[in-house]
């Protein structure tokens, strides 16, 4: 989960990744502001785990993100509407021929330690992803070469034309701007130098992470102090920790008393449909899960309302594809009912009689434990024997990268443009694709769909690789999640995003 990085009004959101510039054109802002925020305490926030560390490039936990999105930046970033548009980088141009892309730095940043960030630095950065193939070395697939001609500019010469490119390179912390000696060191995982508008003071495992601003930040300076994130598993208590005051902020909200939640005067209780998605994957690489019978078989005896219903109580949308309906993006396609004899006609064409499925589930998502529960008595009902194994989150991820799993539950956090939602995870040998699917059919479509740029075809080429992946049963797509997020009523200028980037660069609190 990359996010990736987990409003009150719907938002239709387009999830294009492409603002900024097209061809030969040129984007430009003013230079970061000099004025100062005055010191406004300490927000405390509650999160629901503790993150896995805290190296940008390495990590894939949201809970890492939710706190490297205040402590680094990207060279670009995506605004409220998932616009792409300045950030280390005041202006780009690109080629008539799409192919070379450069940008210029703003002037005078500087990493939290003081020592200036450079384009020898956003060299290093993505030169480290791409060459330790780290998690988003496929976000740089046609990237040929990324040279710094001078300290200020940054040029990316491509082997094809990449209409994300700008989403590739912003839209999450995964592929944040880093600090040589800060990674050589080792002192990354635990306190990492960023040039974003607060910086880690001190990471104490199982208890907090504290931040305090960073008086080297190129934008308008932080009001807040600082930020201390603690780790509260349980809703209900992070609820009472932000009623009581003991917290200011949470994510972590029991979903049966959102509705309730929401007439309570004393906090500010926010929803919007978000970019995410939760889904079931089948281990493709033990049998009988490589079967597509057996797989479609467990997508037919689904009743994904009920699981929904569960596991968020009214704060979802059910769908069957990855991209959420709020979407220009979104693909209209659900061909399958929640029908246990067809599942059963499918297990028995596949020779498959009284089996035991090895569930996996992580207590840091009780939303998985919650759901698991409803889809191992589904399965039951069609023979299949569910042993939900739940794990923390460090177990979860090692256990998912070692193969060692029937199935499991998680979701995909902060998407944006469309070949988020699908390389990794369904590309033979992508990064995320832990589950072992591959059809060449599906490899095809979705490498031309990430260097086309005519966008009608574009999303035509989406839609047959999302229809094929969804018939394959890949991923068994189960629902998209509302952003749910609770503040006090003492913090000012803090917003709810649908990519569920938590930014406490503008928010106040008034004591």
């Amino acid at each position: 989960m990359t996010r990736s990085r987990i409003i009150a009004a719907a938002l239709a959101v387009a999830l294009t990744g492409l603002a900024g510039c097209s061809a030969g054109e040129s984007v430009d802002v003013d230079g970061g502001s000099t004025a100062t925020g005055s010191a406004g305490g300490t927000l405390t926030a509650a999160i629901g785990g503790e993150p896995d560390q805290l190296d940008p490039h390495r990590t894939s936990a949201y809970y890492s993100f939710q706190v490297l999105e205040n402590v680094y930046d990207t060279l670009v970033e995506p605004d409220a509407d998932l616009k792409m548009g300045p950030a280390l980088a005041a202006k780009w141009t690109t080629s008539s021929d799409q192919l070379t892309w450069t940008f210029t730095l703003r002037e005078g940043v500087r990493f939290s330690d003081g020592s200036p960030l450079t384009a020898q630095d956003v060299v290093y950065s993505y030169q480290r992803i791409i060459n330790e193939k780290l998690n988003a070395a496929y976000k740089f697939a046609t990237v040929k070469t990324v040279t710094a001609p001078d300290p200020a500019t940054v040029v990316i010469t491509l082997t094809a034309p990449t209409p994300n490119l700008l989403a590739n390179l912003g839209g999450f912390k995964g592929v944040a701007i880093v600090q040589r000696s800060n990674v050589e060191s080792g002192a990354i995982k635990t306190r990492p130098v960023g040039s974003g508008p607060f910086t880690v003071a001190s990471y104490t495992s199982g208890d907090t992470i504290k931040l305090t601003r960073n008086d080297a930040y190129w934008g308008p300076k932080p009001k807040l102090d600082g930020v201390t994130f603690t780790f509260v598993k349980d809703p209900t208590v992070a609820w009472q920790n932000l009623r009581g005051g003991e917290v200011q902020w949470t994510d972590n909200l029991p979903p049966q008393q959102v509705p309730a939640l929401k007439e309570d005067d004393a906090v500010t209780v926010a929803t919007t449909p978000s970019t995410d998605y939760w889904y079931l994957a089948l281990n493709e690489a033990r049998k009988p899960y490589d079967d597509v019978n057996v797989r479609r078989a467990v997508a037919f005896a689904l009743d994904r309302e009920a699981i929904t219903k569960a596991a968020k109580f009214g704060q979802a949308t059910v769908n069957q594809t990855a991209i959420p309906k709020g979407s220009s993006w979104y693909y209209d396609y659900a061909p399958y009912r929640h029908d246990p004899d067809q599942a059963r006609q499918l297990l028995g064409q596949a020779g498959v009689t009284g089996r035991t499925m090895d569930l996996m589930v992580t207590s840091e998502y009780p939303e998985t434990v919650t759901a698991a529960q409803v889809i191992a008595a589904q399965l039951k009902d069609v023979g299949i024997t569910v042993k939900i194994r739940t794990l923390d989150f460090a177990q979860w991820l090692d256990e998912q990268g070692k193969g060692n799993f029937d199935a499991f539950l998680l979701g995909w956090l902060g998407n944006i443009d469309p070949d988020e939602f699908y390389y990794a995870q369904h590309r033979t040998g992508g990064t995320f694709n832990f589950h072992g699917y591959s059809n060449p059919a599906v490899d095809t479509l979705l490498d031309q769909a990430r260097t086309q740029t005519d966008e009608g075809v574009r999303r035509q080429t989406y839609e047959r690789a999302a229809k094929q992946i969804v018939d394959d049963a890949s991923y068994i797509y189960l629902y998209n999640p509302d952003v749910v997020q609770g503040w006090s009523a003492k913090v000012t200028g803090y917003q709810v995003r649908t990519d569920r980037a938590i930014r406490f660069r503008d928010v106040a609190l008034n004591r």
